[in-house]
């Protein structure tokens, strides 16, 4: 019998041919990783970066105090990124230098280097929590962004002064962190990070970084001239306002060393 007269036999077959594929749905967390993953593989091939950035510290009465700082970074292939922020002004901390390797599994490798003691402080991994210089940043919060130091869970979208934003939780992996998670938001377009809620270790509300006015440079990686951390626990802030980006300037990792801190002028 041919499918010619056997109508029921050729509805089955045209059946398994047009049927649709069935996928897996993804769960919140792999939903939460992929976008981690997509956001890391945007940013990438920059090489090398400097800028000049001011940071503007602000106590709860409103009072300000500004310092003037010059930064480098490196990109590293297969390890976190390598950065060095120099203080020129106020006098006070002129000198002072931060030097930071950052890496995807275990503790960043940190140091500071305070010129009236002319001797290099190791930043111990228990006290990455701190704050740096008296701002509103920890330590742990000027390390390279690395898709092992966290698990992940995709929450919602949701409209951002970007566009439209995944809002993903970050849990970090470093016992030694000093939240229980972060909250962030980053537009569908670019990846950019529009904000980041900070929750303590009593996953109470501490901070919110804010971003904003992003430039494109090399007709890729997107940087912004302005960041805002405020403390909803003390009510101070810090801004870091940023200019004169420069890429691919020829640094390397000789650049980036403990010795560099003392140079650093």
């Amino acid at each position: 019998m041919t499918l010619l007269n056997n109508p029921f036999k050729a509805l089955l077959i045209v059946g398994l041919v047009t049927a649709p594929t069935i996928t897996l749905a993804e769960t919140p967390e792999e939903k939460g990783l992929r976008i981690a993953e997509e956001a890391k593989a945007s940013d990438l091939g920059w090489q090398d970066m400097q800028a000049e950035m001011n940071m503007i510290l602000r106590n709860k009465q409103g009072q300000e105090s500004v310092r003037e700082i010059r930064m480098k970074s490196l990109e590293v292939e297969s390890d976190g990124d390598k950065s060095l922020s120099v203080f020129d002004k106020p006098r006070d901390v002129k000198g002072t230098a931060f030097l930071s390797f950052s890496h995807p599994v275990g503790a960043d490798d940190q140091w500071l280097y305070l010129p009236a003691l002319k001797r290099v402080k190791r930043i111990a991994s228990r006290n990455k929590s701190g704050p740096f210089m008296g701002s509103e940043f920890a330590y742990e919060d000027l390390s390279s962004f690395e898709i092992e130091k966290y698990t992940y869970k995709f929450i919602r979208d949701e409209a951002c002064d970007g566009g439209e934003c995944y809002v993903v939780e970050q849990y970090p992996v470093d016992k030694n962190s000093g939240y229980t998670r972060r909250v962030v938001w980053l537009d569908q377009e670019e990846y950019r990070p529009w904000k980041i809620a900070f929750y303590d270790r009593k996953n109470s509300p501490l901070k919110t970084l804010t971003y904003h006015d992003y430039n494109e440079y090399e007709g890729k990686h997107w940087r912004p001239n302005l960041m805002k951390m405020v403390n909803h626990q003390t009510g101070k802030s810090t801004d870091l306002t940023y200019g004169s980006y420069q890429f691919k300037t020829g640094l390397s990792d000789k650049d980036f060393n403990k010795n560099t801190l003392k140079r650093a002028r």
